[in-house]
């Protein structure tokens, strides 16, 4: 490529050449374009002057190409009718063809209960897209959301302007337990919760949680672990209880049915899990649609977890 492109060329140059390539006369170019004579035999001379040969002679009263015009202008037309058209063309997006990839940012709670149905709705809907999650938790959310994600489903602390944020579920939270193993009633009293040994999700790295900063009361923490994706294989087979979000348990107890759960002996409701998503991306037609299908799934996904959905 001419190294001149970069830093002489100036596109505008190019449909001012065109239309008086066509009209073959600066005074009618002028007219098509709105522009005046002078504007449009300065625009000539510019383009003249970086593309190194004259493009124009004059014939008569009007302009005639020269062999370079000639075949600046056949190499030009077709790509111009397609830029104009890619410019003036309303776009359509048709789920069952779209080859577009989604980044989505995930809370590991998300990627439990949103992602596999998600898939499954995409393998139905929309074969061709792609999912690329990446793991968010709100500290990180709206670095994330700056740069490369097209949405994200996460809780979030505050957030810039340009960031749309929608409550999707407010989630209680449940005893998750092995019952081969600890024993709870139908309801643990406050003191047997606190007697039990705990495994708990603490995005800090430290031996504290939800409960804790609920509470200022400490459990006893045998296992502190970043995500919730390995509670399932922590809790089966121990007498380790972990509390979590309901929808999650819901996911987990379907690869292991024989846990179960007990509701906490106390109000945790914890923050809102909110659908977000970039102001820039308001009027992307594939990211309406991928919204509309995640506040459908959340809501799926609440009444069969037994949750009341967001309304």
């Amino acid at each position: 490529m001419n190294t001149s492109y970069g830093r002489d060329l100036d596109l505008n140059l190019l449909r001012v050449f065109a239309v008086v390539a066509e009209a073959g006369s600066v005074t009618e170019a002028a007219s098509r374009l709105y522009l005046t004579q002078p504007a449009v035999s300065a625009a000539l001379r510019r383009l003249s002057t970086t593309v190194g040969a004259p493009l124009f002679v004059r014939r008569g009263r009007g302009l005639a190409l020269t062999s370079r015009g000639e075949r600046l202008r056949q190499s030009l037309a077709p790509h111009l009718q397609a830029i104009v058209e890619a410019a003036l063309t309303s776009p359509t997006f048709d789920p069952a063809t779209s080859e577009r990839t989604l980044r989505l940012g995930l809370s590991d709670a998300a990627e439990l209960w949103l992602l596999p149905p998600l898939l499954r709705l995409l393998a139905r809907e929309a074969p061709r897209m792609r999912i690329v999650a990446i793991p968010v938790q709100f500290r990180t959310v709206a670095a994330a959301l700056a740069t490369c994600l097209d949405a994200a489903i996460t809780v979030a602390d505050e957030l810039p302007s340009n960031v749309r944020r929608e409550e999707l579920m407010w989630g209680s939270f449940v005893c998750l337990y092995d019952p081969r193993h600890r024993s709870l009633r139908r309801t643990p009293t406050v003191e047997e919760y606190f007697a039990c040994e705990h495994v708990i999700v603490s995005y800090n790295g430290d031996l504290r949680g939800i409960v804790e900063d609920l509470f200022q009361r400490q459990r006893t923490v045998r296992c502190s672990v970043s995500t919730f994706a390995n509670l399932g294989a922590i809790v089966e087979g121990s007498a380790l209880v972990a509390t979590v979000p309901e929808l999650v348990a819901h996911q987990i107890r379907r690869v292991y049915p024989q846990l179960k759960t007990r509701p906490v002996p106390f109000e945790a409701k914890g923050a809102a899990t909110e659908l977000l998503w970039p102001t820039t991306t308001d009027d992307d037609e594939v990211g309406v649609w991928a919204r509309e299908k995640i506040r459908a799934l959340a809501k799926r996904g609440q009444g069969a977890s037994g949750m009341s959905a967001k309304t």
